[in-house]
């Protein structure tokens, strides 16, 4: 030995200056020795803690040295714990006589609890409890524990000393060994939580009896008194350092009783962990002791559902077991019944939820538990199925996470495979979770941060990675990565591929569930009819064709993308009609399968809006732009203009035939709907951009049937030249480029005859006869019924109403708007401009209106009191019946109207001043006002507040008609409706509440405004 040269403290990988004098002073001269401390965790760590264990070993030191040398067990797992655990180095070096725990075996449940009994000097008090200590039970501690700390420092070095022994053998089996020095046997998993939850048992036991002691002295207890195990302590799957959650269960309930239970806690939080009871009946503010029956009123009357997901893991800990048993019997088949409850799914969901917002953002990838493909993901799914399945198959009701996923295979309800997978990465984020928590004995479930490469290169060493052809750190993390990819797609593997093997048989080996299991999944899933989703996933998926195989494959990644929509149900019904509707387009599936985008885009619109579903159903060529181009989402590819050009062009490919001319510009638009909706509810789009689209649309639908009624007339009548040039004046939201999916298009005639001369009051009269026709003709053929979305030109604002004539010459208009015009008809002008047909003859309009809709001196007192008055007449008369105001998107407090008027009132004050309140667009006022920033005219501040308004409340009316299909202006109340609202305006459909509230905000703050600025009041706050 002594002729070979020892590795340096560098090859070791000790960097302290100190090592080598370290080393020499332990007489570290062994490369067995040696290359055991190059495999710790920390290397320096280890040498440090070495060096300290020997200054206070003293005398013993000798002895341990030569056991390091002989024994591979022994010097590995001291090596790896101090290394390993700065916290348990520290109690070994406090307490150096128990080196020789070291060299034990794990401790069994039934020397925990004679050690940790023991060392209060335990007695049995009920028939449970025994002389050896070695079962659980009520116990009472010597009178030296009756003081209010006695025996809490022997309770504290015993627990510690146990949790030693399991973190040194723990170490030592994923310890990294280098030149084949390191010698450990894997634990496991399950050994090490089974060991740690023994141990917690064994230490609660003691604190009850000195709990016992403390409260009764020498007397009998005047109840029994049985502690349930809840949470990873009920399912035998504690970490090294967890929240140890407890329920009480006494007969009778005395006031001692319920001292002893909190004297328990007490106790307990002060010599080993924190000890909750907050899962109890009414949490804090619940009564910390009940009776069974108290206990059994409680769960059927007034228990929510995350209260009987708790539940699952309830077992009998210590205390009165018998009292124990009969809790989790009494209780058990209430737990079963969970799943039937009406509000299971949303109160799955909403639990989920909350977890998930627990966590800050820049934490989530750092977090082992509750972040992204995390271990409350593992947990939370094995649950759910476990209360699901297990009503009717007793075989799932075991309350420990790996023994449920064992029996859900067993049971058929998951895939063997992916059960593997799913046990070995739960496994491996529970050793990272533990080997973090033994560092400095912490709670704690958070990664190192990137930066600190010395912990995470120690977290990666203590959990068995060692240097290869990548790093230790590069290996631990690609690993963490496969893992929790794995975890990611839990829910499809777990939840839907098992129901497409109801239907079809994909492979050997996966899980097969009946039809009962599969439509009980589904309802536990969203699925509001599971037996027509049942059979909606039967059509689809059953046949030997290669496309039903296909949809097979598919179908368990769509329905996973589904379940985060308003309707899964709907969603899939729609899927169903989809792929009938596109039976003969091969590209259709395969394009799913390659481009899974595409795939979770169509499923969000399928799921969210029926609306888009039936334009997409009716137009499958749409599903090509959901995926992305070298610019970004196909959906914005087209360039307005060009979609201007492609329908008018299209259209005149029929020359004399209007009805195919409109029914290919229908067509287009139909397809251009769908192209701007889907665009709109996956948040590609803007509002503003949505509105200016929708706009242009409808124009080139209206050019397109003028043009194609003019010649089609002309053709049948065999002449050349039109009588009249006809312009198409775009009115209300059409005209200012701000139309929404339900609205019609309001619009005004203007017409010029060609042709003059002596009799030229005839020609005109002829003129505008046929004008009049070609615009009655046009309107009919748009208005047919048909698969599209109505297309409804509304002449209403002309003047003299529907009384007055369809066309009239400019002239015309003018005498009328000079003598006779209302001021809301001048004020109805401020939204004209040319939509369609002659642009000389739309100008010169536009130039002849300016006069009457931006008056040269601004508006009268009598005008702005007119205007009042009729807004006022307005808010009572159109509103419908028992509609309500606060969330009417269009005459509701603070919403479209409201703004829309604000802003129309302010153009006729001050656009005679004010050349940018010229403009149609009630958003471009809003921009020039805030601009402006003008306090006599309008505030920026108050400007930005309309401007929101409008924004969110035409966002919400557009959200109502991609929900309904149908024009509708007043938010549902809260419930699934709303969700598919909400869905639709690009909230998470589970957050409907924040939707709701958020409109309820930005339009109260809007009505303010109003009340100032259009009344002339002071906001009364009446609504705040």
């Amino acid at each position: 030995m002594a002729g070979r040269e020892l590795p340096s403290p560098a090859k070791l990988g000790l960097t302290s200056p100190r090592a080598a004098d370290d080393l020499a002073d332990l007489g570290f001269d062994d490369e067995a020795i040696l290359w055991t401390l190059a495999g710790a965790g920390d290397p320096d760590l280890a040498l440090n803690n070495a060096h300290r264990f020997m200054e206070a070993a003293g005398p013993s030191w000798p002895k341990v040295r030569a056991l390091l040398a002989d024994d591979p067990v022994f010097r590995t797992r001291f090596i790896a714990l101090a290394g390993g655990s700065t916290a348990l180095s520290d109690h070994l070096i406090a307490h150096p006589e128990l080196w020789v725990e070291l060299h034990k075996d794990i401790p069994t449940a039934e020397e925990a609890l004679a050690e940790m009994l023991g060392a209060v000097g335990a007695q049995p008090v009920d028939e449970h409890a025994t002389q050896h200590l070695r079962t659980p039970g009520t116990y009472r501690a010597a009178e030296e524990c009756a003081a209010p700390t006695g025996g809490n420092e022997a309770l504290r070095g015993a627990h510690r000393t146990l949790v030693m022994r399991v973190a040194a053998a723990d170490l030592a089996g994923t310890f990294a060994a280098v030149k084949g020095h390191g010698e450990g046997q894997t634990m496991g998993y399950r050994a090490v939580t089974e060991a740690l939850t023994a141990i917690a048992d064994a230490a609660l036991t003691a604190a009850l009896a000195v709990a016992v002691r403390r409260v009764y002295g020498e007397a009998d207890p005047d109840a029994q008194l049985a502690v349930m195990a809840m949470g990873k302590c009920g399912a035998r799957e504690l970490n090294y350092i967890s929240d140890v959650d407890v329920i009480f269960v006494a007969e009778p309930v005395t006031p001692k009783i319920t001292r002893t239970a909190a004297e328990f806690i007490k106790i307990g939080s002060a010599c080993f962990f924190d000890v909750d009871a907050n899962l109890r009946p009414e949490g804090k503010s619940g009564a910390l002791v009940r009776t069974l029956d108290s206990h059994k009123t409680y769960y059927k009357r007034w228990a929510e559902t995350w209260e009987f997901q708790a539940l699952l893991k309830a077992r009998p800990m210590t205390g009165d077991m018998a009292m124990g048993q009969a809790y989790v019997d009494t209780l058990a088949p209430l737990v079963w019944e969970a799943s039937q409850r009406e509000s299971f799914v949303e109160d799955v969901q909403a639990m989920r939820r909350r977890v998930l917002d627990n966590v800050p953002e820049d934490l989530r990838a750092r977090e082992l538990k509750l972040g992204y493909g995390g271990l409350r993901d593992v947990e939370f799914a094995v649950q759910l199925l476990q209360l699901v399945h297990g009503r009717i198959d007793d075989t799932l009701r075991t309350p420990n996470t790996i023994g449920a996923l064992e029996a859900l295979t067993d049971g058929g309800y998951v895939g063997r495979e992916d059960a593997k997978q799913l046990v070995e990465a739960y496994e491996f984020l529970r050793l990272l979770e533990h080997r973090l928590q033994l560092q400095r004995f912490r709670r704690t479930h958070q990664l190192p941060e990137n930066e600190d490469e010395k912990r995470t290169r120690w977290l990666a060493r203590a959990s068995g990675f060692t240097l290869g052809r990548t790093t230790a750190i590069e290996q631990m993390q690609a690993r963490l990565k496969q893992v929790r990819d794995a975890v990611s797609t839990l829910h499809e593997r777990l939840f839907y591929r098992p129901l497409l093997n109801a239907v079809v048989d994909l492979s050997v080996g996966e899980a097969t569930l009946t039809p009962d299991a599969a439509k009980a999944r589904l309802a536990a899933l969203g699925y509001r009819h599971p037996a027509r989703a049942y059979d909606h996933l039967t059509a689809l998926a059953t046949g030997t064709s290669r496309k039903a195989k296909l949809q097979a494959i598919l179908l368990p990644t769509l329905m996973y993308w589904l379940a985060g929509t308003a309707d899964p149900g709907a969603g899939l019904l729609n899927y169903r009609k989809l792929s009938e509707a596109a039976e003969d387009k091969s590209w259709f599936l395969r394009m799913l399968r390659d481009e899974g985008v595409v795939g979770q885009r169509l499923m969000k619109i399928l799921g969210n809006s029926p609306y888009i579903s039936d334009l997409i159903i009716a137009a499958p060529e749409v599903v090509k732009l959901l995926g992305d181009g070298s610019n970004g989402p196909r959906l914005l590819e087209a360039a307005p203009d060009q979609v201007h050009k492609a329908i008018v062009a299209a259209s005149k490919r029929y020359q004399d035939d209007a009805d195919k001319a409109v029914s290919v510009a229908r067509s287009l638009r139909r397809a251009e709907l769908a192209r701007i909706a889907a665009a709109d509810l996956l948040g590609f789009m803007e509002v503003r951009q949505v509105c200016e689209e929708l706009t242009i649309v409808w124009e080139a639908v209206l050019q397109a049937a003028l043009l194609a009624e003019i010649r089609t007339d002309l053709a049948a009548r065999g002449e050349e030249h039109a009588p009249a040039r006809i312009a198409i004046i775009g009115m209300g939201r059409l005209g200012g480029s701000e139309l929404g999916y339900g609205s019609d298009a309001d619009v005004m005639v203007v017409a010029e005859p060609v042709r003059s001369g002596d009799d030229a009051q005839d020609v005109a009269d002829e003129a505008l006869a046929w004008a009049s026709r070609i615009i009655d003709q046009m309107r009919s053929r748009l208005s047919k019924p048909s698969g599209d979305p109505p297309l409804e030109v509304d002449l209403g604002l002309r003047p003299e109403g529907r009384s007055g004539a369809v066309v009239r010459t400019i002239a015309s208009y003018e005498r009328y708007y000079r003598e006779w015009g209302e001021v809301w008809e001048k004020q109805a002008l401020q939204r004209a401009t040319t939509v369609a047909g002659d642009e000389i003859v739309g100008e010169a309009f536009l130039r002849m209106i300016d006069a009457f809709r931006y008056p040269e001196n601004g508006a009268t007192l009598a005008g702005v009191r007119e205007i009042r008055r009729i807004k006022a007449r307005v808010d009572t008369e159109r509103l419908p019946r028992g509609a309500d105001r606060s969330v009417h998107t269009k005459l509701g407090r603070g919403a479209l109207a409201d703004v829309e008027w604000t802003v129309q009132l302010l153009t006729m004050m001050h656009a005679h001043t004010q050349e940018g309140l010229h403009t149609t667009s009630t958003l471009e006022a809003l921009d020039f006002l805030y601009e402006l920033n003008d306090p006599a005219i309008l505030p920026a501040a108050q400007a930005h507040i309309l401007r929101e308004a409008w924004l969110t409340a035409t966002r919400a009316r557009n959200a109502l008609v991609l929900v309904s299909g149908k024009r509708t202006d007043q938010l549902p109340a809260p419930g699934p409706h709303l969700a598919q609202v909400a869905g639709s305006a690009g909230y998470d459909p589970e957050n409907q509440q924040e939707f709701l509230e958020e409109y309820l905000r930005v339009t109260r703050r809007a009505h303010r405004v109003v009340e100032e600025v259009f009344w002339g009041e002071v906001p009364s706050l009446e609504f705040e």
